[in-house]
């Protein structure tokens, strides 16, 4: 097995998603016993956080791709960002690096084609939403259609990832007002919806949505797997 690297912490509730579906998915394709190779860089949150609202990408590219490159130095065959957010970073990180880096954009784009789905809502944080770096590359690499909530919608939902969902809080309340939200946008013409904050699926998965659900973090973890496992699994 391939070794692989995730550079976590943001939020730690994030990287333990990681981690559990990581060695899941081992014991899933290898065996009962089987547990993933990986090594974790867990940033501090409170320091990448306080960057993103200062606005300061490039210091954060900076600080994250420190971290890469500490992961590939004890070993690590391929690179994971265990957050959608800060692939805002990501070429900083991918330009360190002499291993592969998975952008996790590209690992959900090549899913939802695949399925054959063209008009995703997208949900995450503001930044994720907002800003070209994530809807850019999936529409403009990936040819897809989409969708971003209204103004209330997005502060909404980043406000439940930053007040609750980072510090491991699911209510009932932001549950049912992010239901509400992918129904409101199904109707307007989403065929499907993306987790785009590694945090959601605690409140959305395919058994709640209304829509197909794409959650970001388990793709991830899927198409590492793949690339960790490829040889082993032909053999």
């Amino acid at each position: 097995m391939k070794r692989i690297g995730i550079l976590g912490g943001m939020s730690p509730e994030s990287t333990i998603i990681y981690y559990r579906a990581l060695n899941a998915g081992a014991r899933e394709r290898l065996g009962a016993l089987a547990t993933a190779d990986c090594v974790i860089a867990s940033m501090n949150f409170g320091e990448i956080q306080a960057m993103q609202k200062a606005g300061d990408w490039a210091g954060a590219g900076e600080h994250l791709a420190s971290a890469a490159k500490r992961l590939e130095a004890a070993g690590a065959d391929l690179i994971l960002l265990a957050t959608n957010t800060m692939h805002r970073c990501a070429d900083a990180i991918e330009n360190a690096l002499g291993v592969p880096f998975l952008h996790i954009a590209d690992a959900t784009a090549i899913r939802l084609k695949s399925d054959g789905r063209a008009r995703p809502l997208l949900l995450g944080t503001a930044y994720t939403m907002e800003q070209d770096f994530y809807k850019g590359r999936l529409a403009d690499q990936h040819g897809l259609g989409v969708i971003v909530p209204g103004d209330a919608d997005r502060a909404r939902i980043h406000g439940v990832i930053f007040d609750e969902l980072v510090n491991g809080i699911t209510t009932d309340a932001s549950r049912d007002a992010f239901l509400d939200i992918v129904r409101k946008y199904g109707k307007a013409g989403a065929d499907s919806v993306i987790l785009g904050c590694t945090e959601i699926g605690m409140l959305l998965d395919a058994s709640n949505s209304p829509l197909p659900v794409y959650d970001t973090a388990l793709i991830h973890c899927e198409v590492a797997l793949d690339l960790a496992l490829g040889d082993l699994e032909r053999t």
